[in-house]
């Protein structure tokens, strides 16, 4: 009987024994889906949120995301076609590039193409976001806001009095500029003012099935990536 490509032994050098033992579980992780699954996809991913994430994982269920370094990720897929798990597999790790997260899954094509494409959700852009628009508020009341939390208005930059009690903006505010980068300042602004720049949204780049093997996949989605948090 021919030996499985999974039980071949992968060498993991230069960390730790806790560092060890932590990639070699991965690793191990990773090949235990690549036997239970059908297909595997690498996607990409904007504005990463935690908090979207779990639900997204909830909505997935029983199909696993998996997140974590890429050389770690790839050595569990294959490097090379001599230590694949599966044929095929170190194609899939050739596009383990920048942020990115793995989809095991038993799902359909269309299933999961559909599902990527549909999906998104506003969120508040944070410190270092490329703004994807101008927002200027005009000189006068901002109704919106609490006497109290005028002080904290001025901190943030804003050129803001109270007048009788209402918080009132003494002349016009340019809060971003499209294209600029935002600051901590900037940044809170907008979510004080309810207002969402950013989307959290998944990319599909490949996806690798077994019996058909790898597959590009572009998605005509130029969005630039940023460095949100992993999951």
């Amino acid at each position: 009987m021919p030996k499985s490509k999974r039980d071949k032994k992968i060498s993991l050098t230069k960390t730790d024994k806790k560092g060890l033992a932590l990639k070699q579980k991965i690793v191990e992780d990773i090949r235990n889906c690549v036997e239970k699954y059908k297909s595997i996809y690498v996607f990409t991913f904007n504005n990463m949120r935690n908090e979207k994430m779990k639900e997204v994982r909830e909505q997935w269920k029983p199909s696993r995301f998996f997140f974590g370094k890429n050389k770690v990720i790839a050595i569990g897929l294959g490097r090379t076609k001599e230590e694949e798990a599966e044929e095929g597999l170190h194609e899939l790790s050739e596009c383990l590039k920048g942020q990115c997260g793995l989809l095991f899954t038993d799902c359909t094509k269309k299933e999961v193409a559909d599902w990527f494409q549909d999906y998104s959700v506003e969120e508040f852009a944070r410190s270092g976001f490329k703004a994807t628009q101008t927002v200027i508020l005009n000189e006068g009341p901002l109704k919106q806001f609490s006497h109290a939390i005028e002080p904290y208005l001025r901190q943030l930059g804003m050129p803001t009095k109270l007048d009788r009690g209402i918080v009132t903006l003494i002349k016009d505010y340019e809060v971003c500029k499209e294209g600029g980068v935002l600051s901590p300042e900037q940044a809170k602004i907008l979510e004080l003012l309810e207002h969402k720049l950013a989307t959290f949204k998944l990319i599909l780049r490949a996806k690798w099935t077994k019996g058909e093997g790898f597959e590009k996949i572009s998605s005509g989605n130029d969005e630039e990536m940023d460095s949100g948090e992993e999951s």
